[in-house]
């Protein structure tokens, strides 16, 4: 493929899969081939800005249009791609660009679902446009009416194939023919002005079939076109399936992937029941799943920390080597006179949702005052400390908010008050309220600190701390419950602040099991090792040590068998 470009296209595919598998990278996903960023720029004569629009448009699209992992032998995909109601013909234009074709005559909307027939549509053009000849020469598509009835016609269907081909899809569109449209499509008005992006009208032409025979030489095209006779697209789709089986879509594990305000913790390929999470771990054993983690250990971080690393901004990181991403720190709000918008702060996805967790450090002295402004900015409603503030004879973290019930302190702008403390057997919650004395506004927060979880070690019984992560987990549910309409803008609410000492230790083994949970009680399904990896590429290094990695398991089945999902003997 790289033979077939010049220096210029070469240079620019180079860089546009430097941008994207940044992306790639960050999600945790197999990086983007060269010939598949090929097709993208060559959709986009190598503007490179252009071709990564394209590339999200593309994956986005399919995702919401259902078009995702497509199994092409399984029904009802196979029938709908048998119908012959979408086919790539044999021949090419003169200039060699792919003839695509589209008879409306046998669509029956009270049959066959939109998105089955958008599956169809997306994954012949997908094969069609594997040919560097078409990449290079483009596409013709024909809207193949004649014959066809009002019935056959469907205006959403027909919206979203003619849109997408120009706005969604890898294929240089040369041009859409629409062949002999009914008079209700004609008149009283253009149906094309509600059809079409006003950028595609000018490829669009509505031709009689004599017409289409002066822009396509007679030999490209077959004579049953114009739906006078049956299309044996039959034959040629069969052709095309049986040549196609068993091959896999090299973008499917990249469309998956949520849309951009979606979480990377949704259920993939990778995910396994209880019962091969039980075999997983008997035939690894504790050894095996140490060893499972010393790989994870291992990869670089997906990132780069520049902002962490100035030195304005070194002072406020509780250790040297537990630095926050620069792809998903959270920015303060620049005050005037400042220069930094650092805190030890990053936003972690959670289960199927995005920002789930604020992840950071035990605040210093010198950054309770930033601790307190995130909260307010954040919108945070729950606070989750998982360290004491002195453990071992060692400072952990600073005692950040007043202790007592009644005391109140100021940091900077935001005055804090101790409402209420309530005293359990391994937690303690602090009911605070917040007050901005710039706007004189206030809030309630809700302060959780977990009191049985030794510094670097874990738990004795996951009971304790998975019955906390519940009682964490219904306060923010209620909180938010009582915050809307205000906060519309994600469906669990803004981010739960979640801490220990460096941040990432605790406070990733229990967004970790949060994470696996939730999997499990919503599929039935869940992947320890896939959840950690992706949650990596968003708060670095996150699980220090082999033994919090292994407690996730260990916790994970003790819950289940606590829920009667296992047997004691499993």
């Amino acid at each position: 493929m790289a033979a077939c470009l010049t220096a210029e296209e070469e240079q620019a595919t180079k860089q546009f899969l430097e941008e994207i598998n940044k992306w790639t990278t960050q999600h945790g996903v197999s990086p983007l081939s060269w010939n598949v960023a090929v097709k993208f720029l060559m959709a986009r004569k190598f503007d490179v800005l252009r071709a990564i629009e394209l590339f999200h448009s593309y994956r986005e699209t399919r995702l919401k249009e259902g078009i995702v992992k497509l199994q092409p032998q399984e029904e009802p995909l196979r029938s709908e791609l048998l119908s012959g109601k979408f086919t790539v013909l044999n021949a090419r234009d003169p200039a060699g660009a792919s003839i695509a074709l589209y008879t409306a005559k046998l669509h029956h909307p009270n049959k066959t679902g939109n998105h089955v027939v958008l599956q169809a549509l997306f994954y012949l053009l997908d094969q069609a446009v594997e040919s560097y000849e078409t990449q290079r020469n483009g596409l013709v598509f024909i809207y193949d009416m004649a014959g066809s009835s009002y019935t056959n016609f469907e205006l959403d269907l027909s919206k979203k194939i003619l849109n997408l081909l120009k706005g969604a899809f890898p294929a240089r569109l040369k041009k859409v023919f629409i062949v002999g449209a009914p008079v209700w499509f004609r008149v009283p008005y253009n149906l094309l002005s509600l059809l079409l992006k006003e950028k595609l009208r000018e490829r669009v032409q509505m031709v009689k079939m004599a017409e289409l025979k002066q822009h396509l030489p007679r030999d490209c095209l077959p004579e049953h076109l114009g739906g006078l006779l049956p299309l044996d697209a039959r034959g040629l789709n069969r052709q095309l399936l049986a040549g196609q089986n068993g091959c896999v879509d090299p973008v499917d594990e990249l469309v998956g992937l949520p849309l951009g305000d979606g979480s990377i913790h949704t259920p993939g390929p990778e995910a396994i029941t209880l019962t091969e999470l039980v075999a997983h771990m008997a035939r690894l054993q504790r050894v095996g799943i140490h060893q499972e983690y010393d790989e994870i250990r291992r990869e670089t971080p997906p990132g780069t920390f520049h902002c962490a690393l100035t030195t304005v901004n070194q002072e406020r990181n509780r250790y040297g080597d537990v630095l926050c991403l620069d792809q998903t720190r959270v920015h303060l709000r620049l005050r005037r006179n400042e220069i930094s918008d650092y805190i030890n702060a990053s936003f972690m996805d959670g289960y199927k949702q995005k920002k789930a967790y604020i992840g950071t450090q035990g605040p210093l002295e010198k950054t309770y005052d930033h601790f307190w402004r995130m909260v307010w900015e954040q919108n945070v409603l729950v606070i989750v400390m998982t360290t004491r503030t002195d453990e071992g004879g060692r400072h952990k973290c600073g005692q950040y908010w007043p202790l007592e019930q009644g005391g109140q302190e100021v940091y900077g702008h935001i005055a804090v008050v101790n409402q209420r403390v309530e005293r359990y057997p391994h937690y303690n919650q602090t009911t605070l309220e917040l007050h901005n004395t710039e706007n004189c506004e206030q809030r309630q927060v809700t302060h959780f600190q977990y009191l049985s979880w030794p510094d670097y070690g874990v738990p004795t019984s996951a009971v304790t701390l998975i019955d906390f992560l519940g009682a964490v987990k219904r306060q923010q549910k209620a909180a938010v419950k009582a915050m809307k309409p205000q906060w519309m803008s994600q469906q669990g609410g803004p981010p739960m602040v979640v801490h220990c000492s460096a941040g990432i230790g605790r406070t990733g083994t229990l967004c970790a099991l949060d994470i696996c949970l939730s999997q499990l009680q919503d599929m039935g399904t869940l992947n320890v090792c896939q959840t950690v990896r992706r949650m990596r590429t968003q708060r670095a290094f996150s699980i220090q040590t082999p033994e919090q990695y292994y407690f996730c398991y260990m916790a994970i089945l003790e819950q289940a068998q606590r829920l009667g999902l296992l047997s004691a003997s499993q």
